[in-house]
């Protein structure tokens, strides 16, 4: 049986995205099957930032999340990666730092109802969304962001990949991640960040 790998994103994150897709090489190399939660940066630094209720820019920042949930609500948590992929692809490939109509250009590609862009400009589906952050934050503590990735009963904040390996390599360094969960009390492991993510 495949092995279980929960993996946390917000789709504005440039971290996420690139750790994302190197889980997306892992599972073409080991027998490992991926599960997308949503996690929210909004939510996570909500305290600091104005409401999403009350600013159009973090209204905005919220979006793509917020349209994530929307989709596993609507459709099951299977067409969230789905969903995670085109929106990803619309901000971190294309540009599109217009995250509204990312999402919606995103939700039309996955063939998903246009009604659920107008949900994510509401707080309708935030109780999931932040069940479903609380969930993965709760694993790994209030000092990360994203993306969290968990399996073999241990959750990681990371790892933080500025580029995709892919093939064996990108197996080999999910190889080293298991490693260093499988021992009880492993918790961190850092270095300084050179570059931002190659993400072209």
């Amino acid at each position: 049986m495949a092995e279980r790998v929960d993996f946390w994103f917000d789709p504005l994150c440039p971290f996420a995205w690139a750790t994302s897709r190197w889980i997306l090489e892992v599972e073409k190399v080991r027998d490992i099957e991926v599960h997308w939660n949503v996690m929210s940066l909004g939510v996570l630094n909500e305290e600091k930032n104005p409401s999403p209720a009350e600013d159009a820019e973090q209204l905005a920042r919220w979006i793509p999340a917020r349209a994530s949930t929307a989709v596993e609500l609507a459709h099951g948590e299977e067409k969230v990666g789905e969903f995670y992929t085109a929106v990803g692809t619309e901000i971190h490939h294309r540009g599109n730092r217009d995250f509204e109509a990312a999402a919606a250009q995103a939700l039309e590609s996955i063939g998903a109802d246009s009604s659920l862009l107008e949900q994510a400009k509401t707080d309708t589906n935030d109780e999931r969304m932040r069940a479903s952050h609380h969930e993965g934050i709760s694993r790994v503590g209030q000092d990360v962001g994203t993306p969290v990735v968990a399996f073999k009963g241990t959750a990681f904040f990371g790892p933080v990949i500025t580029r995709v390996p892919e093939g064996e390599e990108a197996g080999k360094v999910f190889d080293g991640a298991v490693a260093l969960a499988e021992y009880p009390y492993f918790f961190e492991l850092k270095r300084s960040r050179t570059e931002s993510p190659q993400l072209g």
